[in-house]
Order: C-alpha cells, then sequence, then structure tokens
C-alpha cells in the first residue's frame, strides 16, 4: 500500500490535451491543489453552449486552484500546432514533466452509418494525436526527474464483442492504448514511463449528457474527480518502477487505501453504470446496464 497524500507534484509540469472540461480539466485542478505547472492544450477558445469551457476558463480555475497555467489553442491533430505547443510549454515553464492525452472523440456508429470524415476524425484525435503528443513532448520528458506520459485509454482486448458494432471507436481507443504498450518498452531504460488509465464507471462529462445515455445515464456516473484522484495517484509514484500498465480508477485508489468511492458518485441513490471495455465490475454497487455499447 502506498500514501499518496504525501506525495506532490508541486512545481510540475502537467501538458493536457483536452483540458478545458471533464476528465482532462479535473486533472488539471487536482494537480494545480499540489501548486503544478498546467498547459492546457485544446481547440475550444470560445465558449459553446453545448458544450460549457474554453482553455481560458480553464486556465483560470487552474489558477484560482493554487497552480499556473498556460491557455494554448492547439488542435492535435496538426503537427505544427502541437509543436507550437511544447514549444509555448517549455518556454514558459522550462520544460515537460508529464503528458497527460486525454483528448479524445467518439462517434458509436457502425460502419453503414458512420461518414469516412467522422471515422478520419477519431483516428486523427485519439490513435495520432496521442502519437503526435508523445513524439513532440518526449525529448524535454526525458529531461524530467520523474518523467510520466498517461494516456485515457482502455486496457486491449481483442474479444469481438468490444468491436461490434462501433469497430471504428474501438480502433482509434486501442490505438491510444497500443502507443502505451509499444512506448512502454521502447522507453524503459530511459525512466519515462508510459501508462494507460480507464474509469471503472461512466464518468458525467459532456460525452455522457450530449452523446450517449443524457440525464440518465449521468445519474449513473460518477464524477470526473475519480479519475483525477487515480491519475495523481500514479503521476507521483516513481517512473523507473512505473510503466506499461493499463489501470482502472478503483484499483489504482484502493492500492492507496481507499474503500469507499460513494463519494465520487453523481446520485449515490442509483448504482454507477459499468463503462465500455470492461466485462465486469470491480467494486460493489456498479451494474451492467442498457447504456452500454451492445455487445
Amino acid at each position: 500500500m502506498t500514501d499518496s497524500t504525501t506525495r506532490s507534484l508541486a512545481g510540475k509540469t502537467l501538458f493536457i490535451t483536452g483540458a478545458s472540461r471533464g476528465i482532462g480539466l479535473a486533472i488539471a485542478l487536482r494537480a494545480a491543489r499540489d501548486g503544478a505547472n498546467i498547459v492546457v492544450a485544446a481547440k475550444s477558445v470560445t465558449e459553446n453552449p453545448k458544450i460549457p469551457g474554453t482553455i481560458y476558463t480553464a486556465a483560470a480555475e487552474i489558477e484560482a486552484a493554487g497552480g499556473q497555467a498556460l491557455a494554448v489553442p492547439c488542435d492535435i491533430r496538426f503537427e505544427d500546432q502541437v509543436e507550437a505547443a511544447v514549444h509555448q510549454a517549455v518556454s514558459c515553464f522550462g520544460g515537460i514533466d508529464i503528458l497527460i492525452n486525454n483528448a479524445s472523440a467518439i462517434d458509436l456508429r457502425s460502419i453503414g452509418a458512420l461518414e469516412m470524415k467522422r471515422f478520419d476524425l477519431m483516428q486523427q484525435i485519439n490513435a495520432r494525436g496521442t502519437y503526435l503528443g508523445c513524439k513532440a513532448a518526449l525529448p524535454h520528458l526525458r529531461k524530467s526527474a520523474n518523467p510520466h506520459i498517461l494516456t485515457l485509454s482502455p486496457p486491449i482486448d481483442l474479444n469481438p464483442k468490444w468491436f461490434s458494432p462501433n469497430l471504428a471507436y474501438t480502433m482509434s481507443k486501442y490505438g491510444m492504448s497500443l502507443v502505451t504498450l509499444g512506448l512502454a518498452r521502447d522507453l524503459m531504460s530511459t525512466g519515462v514511463a508510459a501508462n494507460s488509465l480507464w474509469p471503472e464507471t461512466a464518468i458525467a462529462t459532456a460525452a455522457v449528457s450530449n452523446l450517449l445515455g443524457g440525464d440518465e445515464l449521468l445519474r449513473h456516473s460518477r464524477k470526473p474527480e475519480i479519475v483525477a484522484d487515480a491519475a495523481h495517484a500514479i503521476l507521483v509514484r516513481p517512473a523507473k518502477s512505473c510503466s506499461g500498465n493499463f489501470f482502472i480508477d478503483v484499483q489504482v485508489l484502493a492500492e492507496e487505501g481507499m474503500t469507499d468511492f460513494s463519494t465520487y458518485a453523481v446520485d449515490p441513490r442509483v448504482d454507477a453504470a459499468l463503462d465500455f471495455f470492461l466485462d465486469e465490475p470491480i467494486t460493489p454497487g456498479v451494474m451492467k446496464t442498457a447504456f452500454h455499447i451492445e455487445k
């Protein structure tokens, strides 16, 4: 058992893609409470009534929480924008200690219904964007005392049920996981850790409320803070001995000594809904539901 409460990300620089809202912002705020520097790299520069939050509102929240923030407009599909964002991060904070590959696109339609432009978008943001972010940040991560790459992607399971009928989405998310798998081995001798993190349950984000199950699934979700707390626990661990893992949030927190996850529930009166890519719940009070990808 470890105790993350005595460890801190103070002074560390985190480069987080898609940190203007949701899980990315929750991870940023958790690190900000330690006094970390956060680079908010995302596309959202103006308010969208359906999906609130911009890189600038996120930066203000981070600074209010005790961190330093740099808001950088960045579409991770484009190499020049990613390289420019990394350059700004290094110029502002002197380096990069942690890369969080959080930005992701989702569309669960089958091959007959999904337009190729949507297929391309998911591959470009999810798989290619993760690869590109790692490529751009690695020269700077290698200079850090405890460098981590953490990717929000699921454990790899080649059971066909995870690919049907949402083939394109699964390809893109598993592409992110393959980056973790490959880099953990490639970087073994360098001391740069590469891990993935995935939630046990649905998480209360805009994707859940707008695209998946609406308000009803939102009630059966956990708050993004559970993923943020798990991420923090991973990122304060020694990189040299913590790499190549496909972590589930509750398992990480259990290793830290936590046994009660009810405080993370959006509505504690209902069971939480098991998230995609997991066969069975890990903790009590989690149910398989009709909101899931059809198996």
